[in-house]
């Protein structure tokens, strides 16, 4: 994909209706976004299981979930892994919430997350990580493109306390 392409790509806009989709998890299902109106949702993009900066970010998450469900929150990860990686990835660092695989990247496309990074002077196309807050009526209602691990997990909780 090109940067003329994405840029082409609609991206979810803030007060709009966060894009539907429906994917395998780990629960052994497949999840819809619309299954959880009534809760507010962090859908969170991250690269690859079991690297540095996706670890520390899933257990940040993990640290803070109880956090997020007492301010009815739930949290959703995703990434092009299959879901064989996802359920390795979950069991090690006994993750409470579901990670859900995208291994065609569609939903990352939908989200424009799928970009062009440069590592080492190489092109590629990956997961630029992000998360979305999703308000109870399927609103998109923040958004961070881009993010740093560290202090993230408490921005969002931060942003969930309105």
């Amino acid at each position: 994909m090109t940067k003329q392409h994405q840029n082409e790509y609609a991206q979810p806009k803030l007060g709009q209706p966060a894009p539907d989709f429906e994917l395998p998890a780990t629960n052994g299902g497949a999840v819809k976004l619309s299954d959880y109106r009534g809760r507010k949702v962090v859908l969170y993009f991250y690269p690859k299981d079991m690297t540095t900066a996706c670890t520390q970010q899933a257990c940040d998450f993990r640290d803070a979930s109880s956090e997020y469900e007492g301010l009815n929150a739930v949290v959703l990860g995703i990434s092009t892994d299959e879901l064989k990686r996802h359920y390795k990835f979950t069991e090690k660092y006994e993750l409470p919430f579901l990670l859900l695989a995208d291994p065609d990247h569609l939903v990352c496309e939908l989200y424009g997350v799928w970009q062009e990074k440069q590592l080492y002077g190489r092109n590629y196309m990956g997961i630029v990580r992000s998360t979305f807050l999703i308000d109870e009526q399927g609103k998109l209602v923040q958004e961070w493109r881009n993010i740093r691990v560290k202090g993230h997990a408490d921005n969002v909780k931060q942003a969930l306390l309105g």
